[in-house]
């Protein structure tokens, strides 16, 4: 008789188990979709950028310079992580994204040559492409359309540049291509 208790509760742990670890799972990809409606926020970064999909791809970025931070989502491993970026576009409508002290941060030695990306504006979705910068005169393009940026906004941003200020050393710019 004890045999047969016993074999029961053998029986039990499996299933109890398995049903722990599937309520696990649903209580953290439901906390993950969360986390990912809320952030990125300021310093923290977030997931899965949601939004309304661009129509269609984008030639000119002048208008992301009416935009006080872009959110951009690369893939790290399997997850997606977000962070919130300074992006300034030049006067020909090409479009960077600002990086200070950028060899220190987890992002960006997660971005290859070519990177897919998301870009997130106003709660629009922009499928892109990003590359690093290396290009010494290309920087400095980047560099003068972040200064003019941060420096014509009604409230200066916290990292505004002094207008004129030279390029930073440890100061990255990756460039933005649209994709479909």
């Amino acid at each position: 008789m004890s045999d047969q208790v016993n074999s029961k509760k053998a029986f039990r742990l499996p299933i109890i188990l398995g049903s722990a670890a599937g309520i696990l799972a649903v209580v953290a990809v439901a906390g993950f979709l969360i986390f990912s409606s809320v952030c990125p926020c300021e310093q923290s970064p977030g997931g899965y950028l949601f939004g309304e999909r661009a129509p269609q791809p984008v030639a000119n970025w002048n208008f992301a310079n009416n935009v006080e931070l872009c959110q951009v989502q690369i893939w790290a491993g399997i997850r997606p992580h977000a962070i919130n970026l300074n992006c300034m576009s030049t006067p020909e409508g090409s479009l960077y994204l600002s990086c200070s002290v950028c060899d220190t941060k987890y992002w960006a030695a997660r971005v290859d040559a070519n990177e897919p990306a998301r870009l997130r504006l106003d709660g629009v979705i922009y499928p892109v492409v990003l590359n690093r910068v290396m290009d010494p005169d290309e920087m400095d393009r980047a560099w003068r359309a972040r200064d003019s940026k941060l420096n014509t906004m009604v409230e200066n941003p916290v990292g505004a540049p002094e207008p004129g200020a030279p390029r930073d050393p440890r100061w990255w710019t990756f460039k933005v291509d649209s994709s479909s």
